[in-house]
């Protein structure tokens, strides 16, 4: 079969709806509002409970090289900033995530959601590298990007000659983009929710101790796990999880119970309840985007849920342990329906009421009240893709008298002292990441300005976009996509060419013997130069350079993910944190999602710790 024939989009409907949802969305944002901050800490005796843990939210691993969609453009993300990253972030990202639980080797974790971007195989099998060489416990909550393409669209794989939507999803998940890839062109590269907690459970089995009974579910039809960890200290203590085949699909969910390590001297145990706020069900579509509105970025919870983990909440009360929930969206973005049920199964909890979250992207503490309720305090995680790029360390003592709990979620990284501002933020971690690469700081902050500046300025025009997504099907329609995505393909190579001469010689190597046949024996460096100065606008010729670009990329990032040596992958962890601060420095005030430094200090986005009582 002709390889543009089979290539060419069957729907374009679904593009246009991505390019309206991004105008409409754009136009519906409303001023900043801050919420309300907890207020000055009263001060008491309190009494460690626990041992920190590292908190992580929104590390959105992307797969860029597969057929290129209009939703992720660079027309797009004119209008919706992080619809395109830095090409670094891309490239690197996941590298963040390996350091900031590398540089906690001995404590447990949690990612609070939104792991995956386009929610596709091959960024799950990469980041689960991540996760996997971590060795130490640790819980992923679901997002709403864990199971949907872009966090929005609910396709359904299983009648996809039905549904032309998921099929595109399918093919952008195929990464490299060659046809000769027969491994990465099947038919489930796209990686529903089902998928995505088959996955989490099939890696907690893994590491759970022989006889300790989790199974991983079948692959196929409607299933439930209900397991309990016969060690009752162990961190990952308890799943209930119903998985769904079908359209209804991100109606599954899966609910763990967490419990967190004692703090020597500890007089009550602290228990997790990370609930999936992401039941989004078959309305999470492209009618919502239309509408300017994205069921993804609104949290759901369902009844079945709650009555799952109903049980673990009593079960604490009983016992006397500290209750605590968490869950990916933050409390404002929970439905009110799903607010109100989570006050109801608060009630149960006889101690001060704390909730973990992330979704943001920008980090704060709050604390929610509504008339003759218990207040709420909210510690909210900041992202691990865009900036503020930063993590909590995470811990709880308690005032036994004042049944006070408080929250210590030191922000991270830190050069030794409180983080107080962007600028030490950023500080903290040349100090840590780059300073360690052995690299000249300047010169990789001049270098990848210029990429990031090159990426942004290369953006087309949505009104273009539109025109063309609304023509009538034809053999060349998509040549705009292929030349708006060969301008990214373009900036990851710079950035890869600059980042080769880092590799470690016996990686280069490798790299040559491996590199493509139509390289002719040129190192990576030569042929990337060569391939980056060829030139064609015929449909064919475009096609065929987007090709071999994409497959560039792959084969050079697959081994740049096998690179062990600490200097090249703090090297990598820099290049990526500062594209993100570099990508949101060049952001207008009025379109960076509230996550200017100002916002973030009405929100006590540096604060490092908390109480909330009962009242």
């Amino acid at each position: 079969m002709d390889i543009s024939s089979m290539e060419q989009p069957r729907n374009r409907r679904s593009l246009l709806a991505g390019a309206l949802g991004a105008s409409l969305l754009t136009g519906c944002r409303n001023g900043f509002v801050p919420q309300q901050v907890p207020g000055p800490e009263p001060g008491g005796n309190y009494v460690a409970l626990t041992s920190p843990i590292v908190v992580v939210s929104d590390t959105q691993e992307h797969e860029s090289t597969g057929y290129p969609l209009l939703d992720n453009a660079s027309a797009i993300d004119a209008y919706v900033e992080v619809s395109q990253r830095p090409p670094q972030q891309t490239l690197f990202g996941r590298r963040i995530l390996e350091w900031a639980l590398q540089n906690h080797p001995t404590e447990p974790f949690i990612h609070l959601g939104d792991v995956l971007d386009m929610s596709c195989r091959t960024e799950a099998e990469r980041i689960g590298k991540v996760f996997g060489a971590a060795n130490r416990p640790g819980a992923i909550l679901p997002g709403n990007h864990d199971g949907l393409l872009f966090g929005i669209f609910a396709y359904d794989l299983q009648v996809s000659s039905l549904d032309p939507g998921a099929d595109r999803w399918n093919r952008a998940c195929r990464r490299g983009a060659t046809p000769g890839d027969l491994a990465h062109r099947t038919d489930r590269e796209a990686f529903i929710k089902p998928d995505f907690i088959t996955r989490y459970i099939t890696g907690q089995a893994r590491v759970a101790p022989r006889g300790a009974g989790l199974v991983p579910p079948p692959s196929s039809g409607d299933r439930s796990v209900s397991w309990r960890n016969p060690d009752p200290d162990a961190f990952v203590s308890g799943i209930e999880a119903h998985l769904i085949d079908g359209r209804d699909y991100a109606n599954s969910f899966i609910a763990q119970r967490l419990r967190l390590p004692r703090a020597p001297g500890a007089t009550r145990g602290v228990v997790v309840i990370a609930l999936d706020t992401n039941q989004a069900g078959p309305l999470v579509s492209t009618w919502d985007t239309i509408m300017g509105r994205s069921a993804g970025s609104l949290g759901h919870i369902r009844a079945d849920q709650l009555r799952a983990v109903a049980p673990w909440i009593r079960e604490a009360v009983t016992q006397g342990d500290i209750v605590v929930f968490a869950g990916h969206h933050n409390w404002q973005s929970l439905e009110l329906q799903t607010r109100l049920l989570m006050y109801g199964m608060m009630s149960d909890v006889r101690n001060p009421l704390v909730y973990l979250s992330g979704h943001t992207h920008r980090g704060f503490w709050a604390e929610h009240r509504l008339p003759g309720l218990r207040p709420v305090l909210e510690l909210n995680v900041s992202s691990l893709s865009d900036w503020p790029i930063a993590y909590r360390r995470v811990s709880f003592a308690y005032d036994d008298r004042a049944n006070r709990l408080l929250v210590r979620g030191d922000l991270m990284p830190t050069a030794g002292s409180a983080v107080r501002s962007d600028d030490e933020l950023l500080a903290a971690w040349v100090g840590q990441a780059c300073r360690q690469s052995l690299i000249d700081v300047d010169e990789i902050m001049a270098h990848d300005n210029a990429i990031v500046r090159q990426q942004r300025n290369s953006r087309g025009s949505l009104f273009g976009w539109l025109m063309q997504s609304i023509r009538p099907d034809c053999d060349t329609c998509d040549l705009p996509l292929f030349q708006q995505a060969q301008l990214y393909m373009d900036e990851m190579l710079r950035a890869l060419v600059q980042a080769s001469s880092y590799t470690p010689a016996d990686v280069r190597a490798h790299n040559r013997a491996r590199l493509p046949a139509w390289c002719g024996g040129e190192d990576f460096a030569q042929c990337t130069t060569r391939l980056l100065s060829q030139q064609n606008n015929t449909y064919e010729g475009q096609l065929s350079l987007f090709r071999r670009k994409a497959e560039m990329v792959e084969i050079v990032q697959r081994y740049m993910d096998e690179i062990e040596t600490p200097a090249t992958k703090a090297y990598m962890t820099c290049r990526a944190v500062i594209a993100a601060k570099i990508d949101f420095d060049a952001i207008s005030e009025g379109r960076n999602d509230f996550r200017s430094e100002e916002n973030r200090r009405t929100e006590h986005f540096f604060r490092n710790e908390a109480s909330i009582g009962m009242s």
